[in-house]
């Protein structure tokens, strides 16, 4: 093999510092190095397998990016819709009795609503009940409200897609049903169902369920499938009636101008309430839930940052290969003075170069990625003929997305990092060739 054709890069080295008049040892930072560094990662024809194991390293450190950084969005955006949605129906936080009844509510109202981050206050009888029509059966959360307090501290009279709660009347047994609910029983407004509650009545026959005839009225959809295919809501005062709670009333709901300070705010309520209360807020409410939207977004981000990585040591096995190829090329650095530290820059500086360019097409993919997702799920949808997010089973109808920049830049951080640390070894063993070793069959 000649060695012309062997050591070109060297040679152009020479000729680089000979212009320059300095050796290679006194050469400033960035200079030599830098100059050939960036020179290795450029395409020859006979380096042509390690430029293409480099371009599959940065193809590698931008795919895995673009995914963590979509999937992060998403995941993002998923908590936020599934938290906005569930909140328009559950309470910021819910006052309750020790005992799952209380009896002085307008007392615990007004405590309540003298604490200067509460807006509004109103009570509501919770109960499970069956509802039946027509031969088909589903169960229910049956939820007695006052209609004109109910609208303060929810947004189910924002969502109701037939009638409105105001059409609760006391007495008249009007019901409201969720439009899943109402699918499933096969129901529409002005038809009537029948709610069987727990509850038995005694009769010289025997124990017999009690049961109770109701008109639908309305129908709401708040775009959270657990709760519209469950809950049903009636006036307070009938739901009082058909469970037999008198004047009692299972809790109150408060709303908050910030319901992420919901934990603090039910701890300071908490110490001005009469001890026959418990305060619970929705984050305790949903707790589960929630932990387990983190656990699985933690879990995702590890997993994917562990692609990245793998991308990263990609680079590994290309600088080891641009370090067996230029052997004699370093030796021609050594001999002409440069030193090892030189020699290990040089190489780091190509590893960081490939790395820096699969961290920016990373970070440019991800964030049209996460822009995007829907059209790209959309596509994806039409391409393969099935959906990709069933309701019934994700809570939502359509996939929502947040591009949080603190994700991006720890995504790129990271991955950086990755690059970085995986051109010390190679770099570290291109330093220690032997000129006389590496010049002998040259």
């Amino acid at each position: 093999m000649s060695s012309v054709h062997c050591i070109g890069a060297a040679a152009q080295c020479s000729s680089f510092v000979a212009n320059s008049g300095l050796s290679p040892s006194r050469q400033p930072v960035n200079s030599y190095e830098l100059f050939i560094g960036l020179r290795y990662t450029r395409s020859r024809q006979r380096t042509r397998f390690i430029s293409v194991i480099s371009l599959i390293s940065i193809i590698g450190i931008a795919l895995g990016m673009t995914v963590l950084i979509t999937v992060l969005s998403v995941f993002n955006g998923f908590q936020r819709e599934v938290r906005t949605r569930m909140l328009s129906a559950v309470a910021h936080i819910q006052v309750q009795g020790v005992t799952d009844t209380m009896d002085n509510w307008e007392q615990v109202a007004r405590l309540a609503v003298r604490h200067p981050e509460v807006k509004a206050a109103a009570p509501y009888v919770a109960a499970q009940g069956l509802l039946t029509s027509g031969g088909l059966v589903r169960g229910a959360y049956l939820r007695g409200v006052l209609p004109d307090l109910e609208s303060v501290v929810s947004d189910l009279g924002r969502n109701m897609r037939q009638g409105a709660l105001d059409m609760l009347k006391p007495g008249e047994y009007n019901i409201i049903l969720g439009e899943p609910l109402a699918r499933a029983l096969g129901v529409t407004r002005g038809d009537r169902i029948i709610l069987v509650a727990p509850q038995g009545q005694v009769t010289p026959a025997g124990v017999i369920p009690r049961l109770r005839q109701f008109t639908v009225v309305g129908t709401f959809n708040v775009g959270h499938y657990e709760i519209d295919s469950t809950l049903a809501l009636v006036h307070m005062q009938d739901a009082q009636r058909v469970y037999l709670l008198g004047d009692q009333v299972t809790g109150v709901r408060l709303k908050l101008d910030d319901l992420f300070r919901a934990r603090e705010v039910a701890r300071e309520l908490a110490a001005s309430m009469p001890p026959s209360v418990i305060v619970v807020d929705w984050s305790r409410l949903n707790a589960t839930y929630f932990r387990a939207v983190d656990l699985e977004k933690r879990m995702m981000s590890l997993l994917l940052f562990f692609i990245i990585a793998i991308a990263a040591f990609n680079l590994v096995s290309s600088l080891f290969m641009v370090v067996k190829e230029k052997n004699a090329d370093i030796a021609i650095l050594r001999t002409l003075g440069a030193s090892p530290g030189g020699v290990l820059r040089v190489f780091m500086i190509q590893g960081t170069v490939i790395g820096v360019i699969g961290v920016v097409f990373g970070t440019v993919f991800g964030i049209l990625g996460a822009l995007n997702v829907d059209v790209i799920v959309a596509f994806v949808e039409r391409l393969f003929g099935f959906k990709f997010l069933p309701q019934d089973v994700y809570q939502i109808a359509d996939l929502p997305t947040e591009l949080r920049y603190s994700d991006v830049v720890s995504t790129a951080v990271v991955s950086f990092l990755l690059s970085l640390l995986a051109t010390i070894y190679p770099s570290w063993r291109a330093s220690k060739v032997n000129p006389a070793e590496a010049l002998r069959y040259e």
